[in-house]
């Protein structure tokens, strides 16, 4: 064992997180689960979820049987809805392919929609006992700056040089412990923006310590400018406050959710519902926009509330397009800025 390694275990045991609900009865199905939950996501928001995943899923048989509409219900609030739709597509694969148990290696693991090599390390370390470093964002921090590895983690060659150094420390004896005590100390202590250095144990070889250069490991991603983009959210409104919505294809933005109709232009609708459009009577009512930023672009939504008189048959009677009590949503899938709208629409009932 390092001395490395050795340090972070012993700082662990005294200072670690050791009550995080996916520790109780370790299982590869809650580490799997909270795993996929935590990418690009803080531990506190994603606790709850957890807990209600497993309440509602109790095994990744119960996933795996259940219908997508619920799983992305349940994932509501919690963003990057692909997560949801590959833990969806993985606790399948499990279920059909793998007899219902995770595979114990690499190669099966990284067989499973959203399982990468970190995720996998992390499954086969925290739940099996089984050697493999891992590699999420906090782990980079800590890699980075205590070996000095300059560039930004995006790249192929700092990526490269950052997996050698876990495989050099991660150890062969309480890999478990160390794999949570290296997340546990990018989390707590060697934190993206005030490091604790003073009470970290990797402190006197910490080679970004020495240098007083701790601000500038990792490297930074290269910024760049994102192009703006805007559309309309059509909201039709029957008198008992019903909104027509319709789920979107599975793939583009916010696959798979329910969301209002979509147009580019307030003067143009889906010819499936433009005799909607007919029986609204006025301009419609144009609410306030909505400001939200994706990877790759920045969108402002302008929904505009149209209230009609009663709803022409047939509208609603297909797989994809519903009526929804703004009130009590069904277990659906919602993207964040219908939400807000949702929300909106109930104050103003």
């Amino acid at each position: 064992m390092t001395s490395f390694s050795s340090r972070l275990l012993n700082w662990f045991d005294l200072y670690g997180r050791h009550d995080l609900p996916w520790q109780a009865s370790k299982t590869a199905y809650r580490v799997w689960l909270s795993e996929i939950m935590l990418q690009q996501t803080q531990v506190q928001t994603v606790i709850p979820y957890f807990e209600r995943f497993l309440v509602r899923f109790p095994s990744v048989e119960d996933l795996a049987e259940a219908p997508e509409d619920d799983v992305l219900h349940l994932w509501t609030g919690l963003g990057y809805y692909a997560r949801a739709r590959n833990l969806h597509r993985a606790a399948k694969l499990v279920v059909s392919d793998f007899q219902g148990q995770f595979p114990q290696d690499l190669e099966g693991l990284l067989k499973l929609p959203g399982v990468g090599r970190s995720t996998a390390g992390a499954i086969l370390s925290l739940a099996m006992g089984i050697r493999a470093p891992i590699l999420d964002g906090n782990v980079k921090r800590v890699l980075a700056r205590h070996n000095v590895v300059s560039g930004w983690p995006g790249t192929t060659k700092t990526l490269n040089k950052l997996w050698a150094i876990a495989e050099e420390y991660t150890p062969t004896e309480r890999v478990a412990d160390y794999t949570q005590g290296i997340m546990d100390l990018g989390a707590t202590l060697c934190t993206r923006g005030t490091p604790r250095c003073q009470d970290c144990p990797l402190t006197n070889t910490c080679q970004a310590r020495s240098r007083s250069e701790q601000g500038q490991f990792p490297g930074k991603k290269p910024r760049k400018t994102l192009p703006e983009r805007e559309t309309y959210f059509v909201i039709f409104q029957q008198p008992d406050g019903s909104v027509l919505m319709e789920k979107r294809p599975q793939q583009g933005i916010w696959g798979g959710l329910w969301c209002f109709p979509e147009t580019h232009s307030s003067d143009e609708l889906p010819a499936n519902l433009a005799i909607l459009r007919t029986l609204a009577g006025d301009a419609g009512i144009n609410l306030d926009p909505i400001k939200h930023s994706f990877s790759h672009y920045r969108l402002t939504i302008r929904p505009i509330l149209l209230k009609i008189n009663r709803a022409p048959e047939g509208v609603a009677e297909v797989n994809c397009t519903q009526w929804i009590d703004p009130r009590a949503p069904s277990n659906i899938g919602l993207p964040a800025p219908v939400t807000q709208v949702l929300s909106t629409l109930v104050l103003h009932q």
